[in-house]
C-alpha cells in the first residue's frame, strides 16, 4: 500500500510538473506575440494592421483611406521593426504587383517619414481587383532586405 502511495506521489509530482512547463511555454508564446504586435503600435490605427516579414525584419502597415480603394490613389502607413540597424542613408522603397498578372502599378510612391520609426509611401494606386503584393524595400548595414505581403483587395 505505501509502495502504491509512493508511485501516485510521484506521478502527481510529475503531472504537476509537466502542467507548469505547459503553462509556462503558453505564457512566453503569449508574450511572443504580443511583443510582435507592438510593433504596429506606433500607426495609432482603430484597424489590425498588415505585416511583412523577412530574415527577423518585420514591417506593419496601414492603406489610408481603408479598405483600400480600387482606381484610387491611397497611402500606406508603415513602421519597420528590424533586426538589424536600418540605414539613415538610404530612402525605403515601396512598390506593388500582381504576380497573377505580371505587372504592377502604374504610379511610382514616394516615401516620407512622419515622425521617427513611421513612414508614409504615398501615390500608391491599384488599378484593378485582385491579388497585390506589397514590396518593401528595406536598406539594411551592407544589403538590401526585400519584405513583402500579399492582399485580396476588392
Amino acid at each position: 500500500m505505501a509502495q502504491r502511495r509512493n508511485r501516485v506521489a510521484r506521478r502527481l509530482a510529475e503531472e504537476g510538473v509537466s502542467r507548469a512547463v505547459v503553462a509556462l511555454l503558453a505564457l512566453a508564446a503569449a508574450l511572443q506575440v504580443r511583443a510582435g504586435d507592438d510593433c504596429g503600435a506606433a500607426l495609432k490605427n482603430a484597424t489590425e494592421p498588415w505585416i511583412a516579414a523577412a530574415d527577423g525584419a518585420r514591417i506593419a502597415f496601414v492603406a489610408r483611406p481603408s479598405p483600400v480603394p480600387i482606381g484610387q490613389h491611397f497611402d500606406l502607413d508603415f513602421v519597420v521593426c528590424a533586426a538589424a540597424a536600418v540605414r539613415t542613408d538610404a530612402a525605403i522603397q515601396v512598390d506593388a504587383d500582381m504576380p497573377a498578372h505580371r505587372h504592377g502599378m502604374n504610379y511610382r510612391a514616394t516615401v516620407s517619414s512622419l515622425r521617427p520609426g513611421v513612414y508614409r509611401a504615398e501615390g500608391m494606386m491599384f488599378h484593378m481587383p485582385g491579388r497585390w503584393r506589397v514590396i518593401f524595400d528595406l536598406p539594411l548595414e551592407g544589403r538590401t532586405l526585400r519584405l513583402t505581403r500579399e492582399l485580396e483587395v476588392q
